[in-house]
Order: structure tokens, then C-alpha cells, then sequence
């Protein structure tokens, strides 16, 4: 029965490195421009780097408890996840190099040639020698590992040179290292006629790393480059309840920085005396080695591609693609008075929101704005509106969280800032993270409070708001303002919401929510009535959902699924998903919205929310959604799912053994890339223009004019 069950059920890092290599694949997709080909390679890359730093640390550190846990879908171990992911990691760095082979060659074919340093004719190796001797030794610093030196700390994805080194006469084999950090830049170039030559530092290094080190002892050399584990638990530094909550953060980033190595990458083969040397020092099995052709940070494309467009060459880029923006004089804060707002990034632009959040700022009639932040821009003007807010002498309470991952010094830094401009911060719950994206303010109008609540499904950041797909509702129902105000309450006393009606908070109204909705469409199936649900997120594990959506297909409710990312349930499978299709976008932008829809037509219940169906959304995160009720709202949501079901541009469909396969438009169809047909569909989303009151001026009106300034400069 057990064998059976776990058929539907696909282990949740596999899954996430299949996800991967739907990202990679689009690095040669010929349809994708050559510029955005590299930045695929290059966000495939810092995905895996991640992956490692995160998810194969805490497998590890998993590995060391004396009481084996084992995953609940697949039955699976640590060190049985261990042992799957290192093949599969080795199979995507073979198609990694071969996209990068191929990527080199069209860059070639459009004018932009790798320098291959070890081929070098007698002039360049003249040019590049002089160069290496007077722009790169001086500030390298080689260090020799022998019985006098130990063997020093390596840096979490810093890139080496590591050496053999034998002296005339000598017996012993000692060992020299050469750090290649960021006190150079690491892409090169010469021009050349009507050709750009490109080169990374540390080949240059490595081919003339025999004038580090002192003549003729040089044997042997490599480049290598060591990940880290950065899985840290921020409980074990909050026993100390005096201890500022901040400074346990700061503590456990330093932390991060010297945790055990769980990734050995190395450029091209390397010699196996090097090899075993390195995986000794950092206690590191040869399976988590990986010997590559293309570079070890593939972060170079990002640089690579920003000289492209530098050099005018748009050609090779996406076609652009602006946010609508809206109207002059148009203002979110009156129009929502009359009908409830839904906002699409990126087709439609943050500002409005932004604006919005800035003239409550300056109302004379708003005591209060609160706001959940996760990830915010490092130059962000919505901290900015709230330190704004928070001198005019508004209350501004924020819940900022400061465990967002590889975020944390942002926020430590803006927690500061709102701190001395007299917000007050509030670092959520022990337990949970604090992931909702939630903002309340509230104006007192003749004696009486009045509220404008906006729930997300993204962060409050003006940065990803261009490159993320996402929605913000906005509302002035008195009911769901209130529903805000006892959930940022809760917060405030560390307590979790337990009831609520209008809005879905997880972990304790949020998935019983959901589960009783797919048990409704399975009770109209299985009185024969129509069935429908519809799901777009992020990633699904949660195996209390995914059961009930097997047990939906088995009704026969006819189920749609679209998630990007990891998907622990195979669809199609013949007595138990076979009712259920699942598809990935992977496209010009990170597909971020979460949607949940309930039947069709008349019948239509539909939600937006911050969360996905991962079990740490689900479970051990607060996380807000929010029923959406407007007839116009719901036909417009139900009309972006459609037509993300219909694209066969960027799409991808799982077949039952849990693979993809990509969708391609059929005899006489056409292309429906559904990202770039949505900036067509949003193209009326901000309605009418409705003028608000000049904010009124005061001793404060010169940070007015400052942050009106931040919004449009750039624009």
C-alpha cells in the first residue's frame, strides 16, 4: 500500500533541480534572445549555489542527528537525498557546459570571442603577460601550506588557484593557494577591429600562475571553488531573552560565513593529488566534487550581457517592456474609496501603490500605517514614505522580518532606519516567519475609524515589482480592515490568529481553508455536478494538500495546476492524478503570484495570497490571502489563469513519470506567450482618473517634494 501511495509523490529537492534544469534549458532556447540566454545561465547557476547553501546544508546537517528523520512523502533519508542529488547535479553540470559551449559560440558569431589563454599567439601572450605582472600580481596575495603554514580558511564561494609545489632536491610536496576575491574586476576585455575579446581573471591567473610562486617549483595547478553551508538556526542564539534580537542576527550572518563546506566545483579536470589534498582538508566526500568546463560563478553572463546592452547591441535583448503607468493625477487612495483595486506587476507599475502609501504620510486624517516587510530594495522609497509618515507623527508599526533569507543585513539595516525615525519594530514570532505581505492604514474621519488594507502576493520591492509577476488587492471594506488590524494585533503580542472570515492567515486559517474548498468541488463531483479547481503558486510539498488533490482527481474533478517551481505531486497518474494536469511557466519573468480558484462561472471562489503549498507556508510561516468578492476582480484573475493554461511559448507540461515537456503551439495555432499578453490585458487596470487633495503642506513639505523626487528619478 506504502509503494503505492508514493507513487503520486516526487521527492521535494529533486523536484526543486528538475526546476533547475527547466531554467537552464531556456540558456538555449533559440526563440530566447543571445543576452537573455546568458542570463539564464547565470540565474541557473545562482539558483544551484543557493540550493546548496540552503537545501544540501540542511540535508547535511541532518545526517549528523543520531535520530534519522525521514521525508514524509518519499520515505526518504538525508543521506539517501544526498546520494540522489549528487548524480543529478553532475548530469545538469555536463548540459551546463554545453549550453555554455554553445553560448560562447553565438557570442562569437555576434562579435564577442573568448580569450583562451592557454592558446594565446606570441603577441598576445606578450600583451596579456604585462598586463597579468602589472595590473593583477601586485594585488594578489599566494599563500604556501607546508608543516609551518596550516592550511587556511576558504571563503564561501570565493574562487582559488591551488598548486603543487616541489623545489629541485626536495622529497616533500607542499601545497600553494592564490585567493582571486573582487579586488579586481574579474571580466576582461580587449578590442580588437570589429571584435570584442573577453576573458575571466582567474584563467588569466591560472596560465600564468608560475610567476607566483618561485622559479621551477610549480608542478601542478587548478582553479576551485568551495560552497558553504548556510542553513543556520536562528533559535540557538534567542536562550538569552536580553540579548538584542538584531545582534543574534548579526552573530549568526558572521556564522554563516565558516559553516562546512557541502560543494567542491573545479575548472576542468583537476590533478587527483590536488583533489584529494582539498577534499581532506574540508572533510568533503569526492561525490560533492564537480569538475566543469564552463566557469565556477557564473555570474560573469550577468557582466557579460551588461556590456552588451552598453555597446548598443538591443538587438540581443528582450524587446522592452515598461509597467503601465498611470494616469496623470490619478490616485489609488481615492479610487479605492469606490470600488475595490487589483494591481498587476509588472504590467502595471508599483507607483500608485507607492504614492498612495506616501500621501497617507502627509493626511492630516491618517493616525496610523502598518506594514509586514520581508524583502525590501536597498534604496527603498516605501521605507522611506514610512519614515516620512513616521515624522509627521503617525504611528508607523512595522513587522519587519530579519530571518528573509540572504536578506537579513538588509533588513537589520532598515530596522535601524525605521527605529531612529520613531516607527515601531516589531520582529514577529519565534516560531514563524513572518511572511505576509500586508498593509493597513487607518484614518479617523468624524469620530469614526476608516480603513484601506492591500494584501500581496509579492514583497514591497520596487525592484523585483519589474522583474516579478504579482498582485496587490486593495480595499477600504470596513470588515477586512478589521480583520488587519487583529492579525498585526496578534503580532504585536506574539500571538497567532485563530479566527478569521474574510481573510486567510496562516497557519492556523489558511490551509483548512483551502482543504475545505477542494472538499466542496468534491462533493459536486460526486454528486455529478460540474468540478473545477484551479491552482497557480510557486512550489507545492505539502502532503495534507496533495493528498486531498489526489483524492479530488479520484472524484473526478478536473484539476489544473500551474507551478513554476518544486511540485511534489505527479500528475496523470492512472488511478490516482489522473484528473489532475500540471504545468511550469519558466519565462521572461519569475512567475511569483499566488492564485487559488474553486469552481467556475457563477460558482467562482477565488483567492490571492502570499503563501504557496510548501509545508514552511502552510505550516510554520504567518502568511495572509484574501477572498476576492468584485465580480469584475474575479473575471479579470479567472482570465489571467486561462490564459497562462493556453500559453505554449514558455510553458512546460509534467508527464506521469514526473518529467517536462515543453508546450508547443499546434498545426495553425498561434504563439501565446501569456507574460507578454498580459501587458495587453492589464492595459485598463487603473480606471478612471480621480484626483486627490494636495497633500497639506507643512514643516515637512521639503521631505514631500525629497520623496516625491525619489519616485520619478530614473523614470
Amino acid at each position: 500500500m506504502e509503494a503505492q501511495e508514493n507513487q503520486i509523490f516526487i521527492n521535494r529537492e529533486l523536484s526543486w533541480l528538475d526546476f533547475n534544469r527547466r531554467v537552464l534549458a531556456l540558456s538555449k532556447d533559440k526563440t530566447v534572445p543571445l543576452a537573455e540566454q546568458m542570463k539564464f545561465a547565470a540565474i541557473y547557476g545562482s539558483n544551484l549555489d543557493e540550493f546548496f547553501m540552503v537545501r544540501v546544508g540542511s540535508l547535511y546537517d541532518r545526517t549528523l542527528l543520531k535520530n534519522e528523520i525521514t521525508e514524509n512523502k518519499t520515505n526518504m533519508t538525508a543521506a539517501q537525498q544526498l546520494a540522489a542529488i549528487m548524480p543529478k547535479t553532475a548530469e545538469l553540470q555536463e548540459q551546463c557546459d554545453k549550453n555554455v559551449f554553445r553560448l560562447r559560440e553565438r557570442l562569437a558569431e555576434v562579435g564577442y570571442r573568448r580569450i583562451d589563454f592557454e592558446k594565446l599567439d606570441r603577441e598576445d601572450e606578450k600583451f596579456w603577460k604585462k598586463y597579468f605582472q602589472n595590473e593583477l600580481y601586485p594585488v594578489l596575495s599566494p599563500q604556501i601550506i607546508d608543516h609551518r603554514h596550516p592550511f587556511p580558511f576558504l571563503r564561501n564561494q570565493e574562487i582559488y588557484l591551488c598548486a603543487t609545489l616541489k623545489a629541485k632536491g626536495d622529497e616533500e610536496v607542499s601545497f600553494g593557494l592564490i585567493p582571486i576575491g573582487s579586488q579586481f574586476e574579474r571580466l576582461l576585455y580587449l578590442k580588437k577591429e570589429e571584435t570584442v575579446e573577453y576573458g575571466l581573471a582567474e584563467e588569466l591567473i591560472f596560465h600564468f600562475a608560475q610567476l607566483v610562486f618561485p622559479k621551477g617549483m610549480l608542478q601542478k595547478k587548478c582553479l576551485f571553488r568551495v560552497t558553504r553551508n548556510a542553513d543556520i538556526d536562528v533559535k540557538e542564539g534567542m536562550f538569552d531573552q536580553d540579548i538584542d534580537y538584531r545582534q543574534v542576527m548579526s552573530e549568526l550572518l558572521k556564522k554563516r560565513r565558516k559553516l562546512a563546506a557541502v560543494r567542491l566545483q573545479f575548472w576542468n579536470q583537476p590533478p587527483q593529488e590536488i583533489e584529494k589534498y582539498l577534499c581532506d582538508k574540508l572533510v568533503l566526500p569526492q561525490k560533492q566534487c564537480f569538475a566543469q568546463a564552463a566557469p565556477l560563478d557564473l555570474s560573469c553572463f550577468f557582466k557579460l550581457a551588461a556590456r552588451l546592452q552598453a555597446d548598443g547591441r538591443s538587438e540581443l535583448f528582450y524587446p522592452p517592456a515598461k509597467p503601465l503607468q498611470a494616469p496623470a493625477g490619478y490616485r489609488l487612495g481615492r479610487e479605492v474609496e469606490t470600488h475595490d483595486m487589483l494591481l498587476a506587476y509588472p504590467y502595471q507599475s508599483m507607483r500608485p501603490f507607492i504614492k498612495m502609501l506616501m500621501a497617507a504620510a502627509f493626511d492630516p486624517e491618517v493616525i496610523s500605517i502598518k506594514m509586514t516587510l520581508y524583502r525590501m530594495a536597498h534604496d527603498s522609497q516605501i521605507v522611506q514614505a514610512l519614515v516620512a509618515a513616521a515624522e509627521n507623527g503617525k504611528e508607523v508599526v512595522t513587522v519587519v522580518e530579519l530571518r528573509a533569507r540572504f536578506d537579513e543585513q538588509n533588513n537589520i539595516d532598515w530596522s535601524k532606519q525605521l527605529e531612529e525615525a520613531g516607527c515601531t519594530v516589531i520582529y514577529g514570532l519565534d516560531e514563524y516567519k513572518v511572511h505576509s505581505k500586508l498593509t493597513l492604514i487607518t484614518r479617523k474621519r468624524a469620530g469614526k475609524y476608516h480603513y484601506t488594507t492591500q494584501v500581496g502576493t509579492g514583497n514591497y520591492n520596487e525592484k523585483t515589482s519589474e522583474q516579478y509577476t504579482d498582485l496587490a488587492f486593495v480595499t477600504t471594506s470596513q470588515e477586512i480592515g478589521e480583520e488587519a488590524a487583529a492579525v498585526f494585533n496578534n503580532l504585536a503580542v506574539e500571538r497567532l490568529t485563530d479566527d478569521t472570515q474574510y481573510l486567510l492567515v496562516a497557519p492556523l486559517c489558511f490551509k483548512s481553508v483551502l482543504l475545505a474548498e477542494i472538499d466542496r468541488e468534491i462533493g459536486q463531483a460526486r454528486m455529478g455536478l460540474p468540478a473545477r479547481i484551479t491552482l497557480k503558486n510557486n512550489s507545492i510539498s505539502d502532503k495534507n494538500v496533495i493528498e486531498k488533490l489526489e483524492e479530488a482527481s479520484c472524484a473526478g474533478v478536473a484539476t489544473d495546476m500551474i507551478v513554476r517551481g518544486i511540485c511534489c505531486v505527479r500528475a496523470g497518474v492512472p488511478g490516482h492524478t489522473e484528473n489532475l494536469r500540471v504545468r511550469s511557466i519558466v519565462g521572461r519573468y519569475l512567475e511569483h503570484s499566488r492564485i487559488y480558484a474553486f469552481g467556475e462561472g457563477e460558482n467562482l471562489r477565488i483567492y490571492i495570497a502570499s503563501g504557496d503549498f510548501l509545508t514552511r507556508n502552510t505550516e510554520r510561516r504567518v502568511e495572509v490571502g484574501i477572498r476576492i468578492e468584485d465580480r469584475s476582480l474575479k473575471e479579470k484573475l479567472w482570465g489571467l489563469l486561462q490564459l497562462q493554461l493556453a500559453d505554449n511559448v514558455n510553458a512546460r507540461e509534467m508527464k506521469p513519470d514526473g518529467s517536462y515537456s515543453k508546450v508547443k503551439p499546434g498545426p495553425g495555432e498561434r504563439c501565446i506567450d501569456s507574460q507578454m499578453e498580459l501587458y495587453e490585458y492589464f492595459s485598463a487596470g487603473f480606471g478612471a482618473t480621480v484626483p486627490e487633495k494636495e497633500p497639506r503642506r507643512n514643516k515637512k513639505a521639503g521631505l514631500w517634494k525629497r520623496l516625491d523626487a525619489l519616485l520619478h528619478r530614473g523614470k
